[in-house]
Order: C-alpha cells, then sequence, then structure tokens
C-alpha cells in the first residue's frame, strides 16, 4: 500500500543513486554540471554580503519609499478606497473572519451569516431589486452568471445574448468564454439589435467609459419582446443614480470592491448578483434567510441552496462553488460603518 512518507517525503539514497544511474550522473553535483552551461560558471554570482532581518526590512522601505502612488483614470470599475481602521483591525486583521466560503455550519456561524444578510440587503437596497445572493467572485463572473440566469427565465429558446459594448472589457471576455461553451451567440449591442432574437441583454450603468446612459426605452424594448434584462453596474454609483430595477431591470451584477475592500493588487473582491423576487430559484450561489431555532429565537440559515452539491447536477442553477465571503463581509460593514446616509 502507497504510504504518505512514499509520495510526500521525498526520494530516499539509494532512489536518488538508482535515478542518477539512469540519466547517467556521478553525483547531484554531476548532473548540475551537466545540466548547467558551462558559461554560466564562468564568473562568481555578483552577491552582497548577508543582511539581518532588520537590515533587509530597512532596505526594502527605503526602496518602497521612492514609489509614487498616482490617480487611477482607468479604473475598469476598481478603485482606490479608504478601508476604516474599525473594519480592518477587527475583520482584515482578526483571523476570525479569514474564509472565502459561505457558512454552512450556522450553529457556529450566526455572526458571520448575519453580516450577509446585511450585505444581501444593503444589494437589494440599491439596486433596487428584491433578492440579493450573498456574494460572487467578482462582476465578470456574476455577468456570466447572470446571462445563465437569464436563458433559464426568458420565454422561447432563443440563443442570442446581447452585450452593452461600454461594458468592462474582462466582463465582456468572461461572458463570451461562458457562451462558447454552453451554446449560446454573444452580440454587441447596437442600434440595429433585434430584441425578438435574444433571449437577454446586458446594460452598462454607468459604461466603462463613464457614460451614464437612460436605459429605460432599451429595457423595455426588450421586456416587450420577452427577453431578460440585466445591468451590470456599480454600487456606489447608485448610492446617486436611480437603481436598476426602477428602470426596467431584472437583474443587476456588479463588484462590492469599492465599499471598502483593499485594491489588493487586482483582487480579490466580491461580485454581487441581485434579481426580482419571481426568479429567486434561478438566483446562482447562496442565500441567507431568516428564521428561528428550536427554543423560538431569531436565527440565520442559508436557504435554497440549488447548487450541484445539494441537488442533482442537471438541476442545479449554477456549478459556482465558492464566493468572497470576507470580503462581503468588509463591503456590509463599510455601508453599516457610513450608514444609510453616507
Amino acid at each position: 500500500m502507497e504510504r504518505f512518507v512514499d509520495r510526500h517525503i521525498g526520494p530516499r539514497p539509494q532512489e536518488i543513486e538508482k535515478m542518477l544511474s539512469v540519466v547517467g550522473a556521478e553525483s547531484l553535483d554531476d548532473l548540475v554540471a551537466q545540466t548547467i552551461p558551462e558559461s554560466i560558471f564562468e564568473t562568481d554570482l555578483d552577491l552582497p554580503e548577508p543582511m539581518s532581518e532588520q537590515e533587509v526590512l530597512e532596505h526594502i522601505r527605503s526602496l518602497a519609499s521612492r514609489n509614487r502612488v498616482h490617480r487611477s483614470m482607468i479604473g475598469l470599475g476598481y478603485y482606490d478606497t479608504i478601508t476604516p481602521p474599525v473594519i480592518l483591525r477587527n475583520v482584515l486583521e482578526n483571523p476570525g473572519w479569514y474564509t472565502a466560503y459561505t457558512p454552512y455550519q450556522p450553529e457556529i456561524s450566526q455572526g458571520r451569516l448575519e453580516v450577509l444578510l446585511t450585505f444581501q440587503t444593503m444589494v437589494s437596497d440599491l439596486t433596487g431589486l428584491e433578492i440579493a445572493n450573498a456574494s460572487l467572485l467578482d462582476e465578470p463572473t456574476a455577468a456570466a452568471e447572470a446571462m445563465a440566469m437569464a436563458r433559464r427565465i426568458a420565454a422561447g429558446d432563443r440563443t442570442v445574448f446581447y452585450v452593452d459594448p461600454d461594458c468592462h472589457a474582462p466582463t465582456i471576455e468572461v461572458v463570451r468564454t461562458r457562451a462558447e461553451a454552453v451554446g449560446v451567440e454573444v452580440r454587441l449591442l447596437d442600434e440595429g439589435s433585434d430584441p425578438q432574437e435574444a433571449f437577454g441583454v446586458l446594460l452598462a450603468y454607468p459604461g466603462s467609459s463613464g457614460a451614464i446612459v437612460d436605459h429605460r426605452e432599451t429595457a423595455a424594448r426588450f421586456k416587450e419582446a420577452g427577453a431578460v434584462v440585466v445591468a451590470a453596474t456599480d454600487l456606489l454609483a447608485l448610492t446617486l443614480l436611480t437603481p436598476p430595477g426602477e428602470w426596467g431591470a431584472d437583474i443587476a451584477v456588479g463588484s462590492a470592491q469599492r465599499f471598502g475592500v483593499p485594491m489588493g493588487f487586482g483582487g480579490p473582491h466580491a461580485g454581487f448578483i441581485a434579481c426580482r423576487e419571481e426568479n429567486v430559484r434561478s438566483l446562482p450561489g447562496r442565500l441567507v434567510g431568516v428564521s428561528k431555532d428550536r427554543e423560538g429565537r431569531v436565527a440565520f440559515r442559508l436557504a435554497l441552496q440549488t447548487r450541484e452539491q445539494h441537488i442533482r447536477r442537471e438541476k442545479a442553477t449554477s456549478n459556482v462553488c465558492t464566493a468572497q465571503v470576507l470580503l462581503a463581509v468588509v463591503a456590509a460593514l463599510y455601508a453599516c460603518w457610513h450608514g444609510p446616509e453616507g
């Protein structure tokens, strides 16, 4: 029987000798000499003298002090933000919160579930849609999930999905990648786009260019044709803009990064998805619901877990297997910290 030590500890001396004999080397040094070109050995490595840990830290800090942080005008939905010190200390620097996963044991996770319910409520309020889930991976993934969701709930068997060309480029590419695997034709939206051909449309609000477009007329045309309207939006912008749910969007997706989540050199950041209540059973991911324990006290638990881990694969709404719960917690507490008036 294969043992752990055989798989993970590495080869023994006799095994090393056997491998060396196969490649024709007398020792490991001989193997290195045969492998590395002679020109590399012509000069000694030009390395400085060893340094203590404190000296290394001081050197690295001196290099870092030469960096100049400029304001990013590119963004693509991700911007520098201020993480309130109280959240930094009590959440991001507290290992008790460290998990990307939705808590599957509600008995020991009431605090995390309560904050995730706050996240859902925040997203629902800002998007103007009744239901929001407990986070997804990022905006592009959420948009791809929204496309799949739109196909499930739209009328007919259409296979065309229109995408606003002013969506962020990564969002468009991830949607295209997902569409190719499930037989969906993605087309960029223009004035000649026919709603009768599509099961859904993804509208940027605001767009990657910064444009804020009134999508009411476009949304009405697609909904009249039986298509599902998806809005790719920005939570911080929605504190000022009309919520997508009020101008006709059936689904809203985006990133919660701007709610106190550090840039992190490109990630990770929590995505979100929200929908109308009649479509809740097609919503991917997880929902936190309010229930009661056996003693009648208010308790929080996961609800409607229609994923492949819980039901038959062909009946699952999504195979998304993780979320960004830690970042969703940060975003929710950021909203609590600032309050409903900002």
